[in-house]
């Protein structure tokens, strides 16, 4: 879900060719997500090999990844470790939606709803162990780094970026700025040209940088404030939030009382499962751990070949294409820059 601060936050939209030259930590299951859901055949079946495994998630890793390495983009790809105990209420409504879409798509299917068919199936996807070990298999492949990040992904992201290790951190969602993300790119993953759910309308999903220093100048509010105004709409680990009160709502409480501790008690019956001192704690003192190393290096080109292709059923011819797309974009960096610099 992520927390829902978009109407709050001050956005600049930007061109993914003006990130040349700069490290992007990429939220790895946020993106994961992403093709599974969007790399589907019209009527809602994700890519398969010949032995049933699912492959869209290679496929949006492959290709998404060549595009963004030929521009001049250093990516690292963060996966998520163990999520906190309050993450709990929040994956099992996650479970429930994705049964019922289920439900809505088979019935679809039936009746011969395509299109409804493949809006269902894009709530389904599910990310399996396998897609999770494929996915840093082919990384580690192609020269691109990963982190396996002790907890949230996103906080380990975040962290990176705090400290100078990458540039930026990317994510759909907003809960980077509450890990103490400096700065946050959305839309990387899923640039350029979207259909909109149910209508026959096509739009551009340009890519936006976020700034925290700005934000909180912006709204003239603290990050632990910031957490506050997170945990009243609802986060990962209190998804409820507070009945009725949305972003531009919370923001006034918040700035008018200061912090939770003073303005609960003025809400009536309103209670929360958990302690927000603890929902606070995952956001200002997350775990995360130091001990990576960010080396890119040039694509095993074989290595991949054989993977996508001999294990995986891929187009050799599209995908030596992606490879040389990528390995071309590596060799114009190292032309701009030493080679000290760019692969450490």
């Amino acid at each position: 879900m992520g927390v829902n601060l978009g109407d709050l936050v001050p956005k600049t939209k930007v061109d993914l060719k003006s990130l040349s030259g700069k490290s992007i930590a990429i939220d790895a299951y946020n993106a994961l997500y992403q093709f599974l859901a969007i790399i589907r055949q019209p009527d809602g079946t994700p890519l398969k090999d010949s032995t049933g495994k699912i492959t869209s998630h290679l496929s949006g890793l492959l290709y998404r990844t060549a595009n963004l390495v030929e521009i001049g983009i250093k990516v690292v790809y963060v996966f998520d470790g163990v999520p906190p105990a309050l993450k709990e209420a929040e994956i099992k409504r996650r479970a429930k939606v994705k049964e019922e879409a289920l439900v809505k798509y088979e019935r679809a299917l039936q009746e011969g709803k395509i299109e409804e068919a493949r809006t269902y199936a894009q709530m389904t996807s599910r990310l399996k162990d396998y897609m999770a070990e494929d996915s840093k298999r082919l990384l580690t492949q192609m020269g691109v780094p990963w982190v396996q990040a002790p907890s949230e992904g996103e906080a380990q992201a975040a962290h990176m970026t705090g400290k100078g290790d990458t540039n930026y951190c990317a994510s759909q969602d907003y809960d980077s700025l509450l890990f103490g993300a400096p700065t946050l790119v959305r839309n990387v993953t899923i640039s350029g040209r979207r259909k909109l759910p149910r209508k026959p309308v096509y739009v551009e999903v340009i890519p936006e940088t976020v700034e925290l220093d700005h934000v909180l100048k912006e709204l003239e509010i603290t990050r632990e404030q910031l957490v506050d105004i997170g945990i009243l709409v609802g986060t990962d680990f209190n998804p409820e939030g507070v009945k009725g009160i949305g972003p531009k709502t919370a923001l006034k409480l918040v700035k008018k009382y200061g912090s939770l501790e003073e303005l609960l008690p003025t809400l009536k019956e309103v209670e929360f499962p958990v302690e927000t001192k603890r929902i606070r704690e995952i956001f200002l003192n997350p775990k995360v751990t130091d001990n990576y190393k960010l080396t890119w290096k040039d694509p095993d080109i074989d290595g991949v070949v054989d993977f996508l292709c001999r294990e995986r059923d891929f187009s050799e011819e599209r995908v030596r294409k992606a490879l040389n797309k990528m390995a071309e974009g590596l060799r114009k960096a190292k032309g701009k820059v030493t080679l000290e610099t760019f692969f450490h």
